[in-house]
């Protein structure tokens, strides 16, 4: 993982984790001397994330969400699968429907939690060389939060929810002009050689991510 994020991240450094979970990539951008603000909403997981970078002082841990706007929202919980706890509503139905891996979880509950904006988050911290955006169907809304271009940053996408990674490209270009590639599942390498523009990036979601069942798509800002 670190040898994946050292293309990204120098010593120094500032870099956001948004949907931290139990921050094992917060902990490989600390490792290359980053300074990481990670956050974290489920009240259930904040406890471990703390405890398990407890050792590595350059990270702090925020029990926030991220969205378009401050304020407060209801996070749906699932027991059995915390890792897809999510504030949007429409992807967890979609998915249900459309995705096998999805069709057996349930969201039995539910807690508010405080949203807070990528920019409000730069204003408290300054603008990062990194973000990792990992918030089960609320990446549109996080970007859209941002008034500014990054020089680097990865979204997940869900094989099911395609449309949902075209709207994020969308907020991209809004911001800047990108180039991109991507990550297959829990990979630690690029599926292309060579990184993709826009277009190339948009036409491959299209036509239905050659299939591959999710993963994240990562972003350089080139202009």
């Amino acid at each position: 993982m670190r040898r994946l994020y050292r293309e990204f991240i120098l010593p120094g450094d500032l870099v956001f984790d948004i949907g931290a979970h139990l921050g094992d990539r917060s902990s490989a951008f600390a490792a290359l001397g980053a300074r990481v603000v990670a956050l974290e909403p489920q009240p259930q997981l904040l406890p471990w994330l703390r405890w398990l970078t407890r050792h590595q002082p350059g990270i702090e841990c925020l029990p926030q969400a991220v969205g378009r706007a401050p304020g407060n929202a209801e996070l749906a919980l699932s027991q059995r699968n915390p890792t897809v706890a999510s504030l949007d509503a429409r992807w967890r139905k979609h998915l249900r429907a459309t995705a096998a891996g999805f069709r057996h979880v349930r969201w039995e509950d539910s807690v508010t939690v405080t949203v807070t904006t990528m920019d409000e988050l730069i204003r408290q911290y300054g603008r990062p060389g990194f973000c990792k955006i990992d918030v089960e169907g609320f990446e549109v809304e996080v970007l859209a939060g941002l008034s500014q271009p990054l020089p680097a940053l990865s979204f997940e996408f869900v094989n099911g929810t395609l449309e949902q990674a075209v709207k994020c490209l969308d907020e991209l270009e809004r911001l800047g002009r990108h180039e991109f590639n991507v990550i297959a599942g829990e990979q630690r390498r690029f599926i292309w050689s060579s990184w993709q523009d826009p277009e190339a990036l948009r036409q491959w979601l299209y036509t239905g991510a050659d299939g591959i069942a999710s993963g994240d798509i990562y972003a350089r800002l080139t202009a």
